[in-house]
């Protein structure tokens, strides 16, 4: 009797057991979660603090500018008409079932200008941009180059973030309404190669589908996605573990909370935007 007892109370624990670690790990992940985000909040602090500082580092934002605008725009424009490419053609043989071909036009235009577009350059921006900037404060701080500066009495956060945020801020909406019209481009080609749309009736179509509320909703998104590739790219960089290892395992997280970023104020901001326009 006792060794049934005995087996009984193991199944029991081992029940208790199998629900709790679940629950304890969920909890866990919550909780580091919430704390990620408070360190991100108070670390935009410094940005904000040090946003009127003076000098203006002209020079630096200048350099920021062309590494995160004038350098992305080779890979965002390919990916964005390649982009167009496969979205077309995509629609193209749905809305040939049905008879639209004429509203290719309509469709495509309108999912890369509000969407695809500020999306896909945002995505492709930020995995360059984030782990760039993760990787160089990463190894700046591994080499102590931050704590000298700290030493010589420099603000690392006026000459290095400072420049960044507003670099990634200001250029990345540029970037994406770029590629975004190369993107429409790309659809108007499949339009009229693959399904006999002359670009005549797709340039017609797309004036008449995209409005005041579209093309904004298209081009305010992006301020968002380049102050938080900055950000987050930043943060990981000035956290950075020491170590050559630590270089690695911040770049990496940069990468994915970047990513993880956009989707997700991607979504409110659609959700925002719905309302209002």
């Amino acid at each position: 009797m006792k060794g049934e007892e005995d087996e009984v109370i193991q199944k029991k624990e081992s029940s208790l057991y199998k629900t709790v670690v679940p629950i304890e790990i969920a909890g866990g992940n919550l909780r580091q979660f919430f704390v990620y985000l408070g360190s991100i909040t108070r670390f935009s602090g410094n940005f904000f603090s040090n946003l009127g500082s003076r000098p203006i580092e002209w020079t630096e934002i200048r350099n920021q500018c062309e590494q995160i605008g004038v350098s992305s725009m080779p890979i965002a424009s390919i990916t964005l008409l390649f982009v167009g490419f496969v979205f077309a053609f995509q629609f193209g043989f749905t809305l040939r079932t049905m008879g639209a071909v004429p509203y290719i036009g309509n469709v495509a235009s309108l999912s890369i200008l509000r969407e695809l577009g500020p999306v896909f350059t945002a995505l492709v921006v930020g995995g360059r941009v984030g782990a760039g900037m993760a990787a160089e404060l990463g190894s700046m701080r591994v080499t102590e180059q931050i704590d000298a500066m700290r030493a010589l009495g420099a603000n690392p956060y006026k000459k290095l973030l400072v420049p960044r945020i507003l670099a990634a801020t200001f250029m990345l909406p540029i970037v994406s309404l770029a590629a975004s019209i190369i993107g429409i481009f790309g659809a108007m080609i499949i339009a009229w190669l693959e399904f006999n749309l002359s670009p005549v009736a797709f340039y017609k179509s797309t004036i008449r589908t995209i409005d005041f509320g579209d093309f904004w909703s298209g081009f305010f998104k992006p301020f968002f996605f380049g102050f938080g590739i900055a950000l987050i790219g930043c943060y990981h960089g000035f956290h950075c573990e020491l170590g050559t290892a630590g270089v690695g395992k911040t770049t990496t997280k940069a990468v994915v909370n970047v990513s993880l970023m956009i989707v997700f104020v991607d979504f409110l901001l659609t959700r925002i935007f719905s309302l209002i326009w």
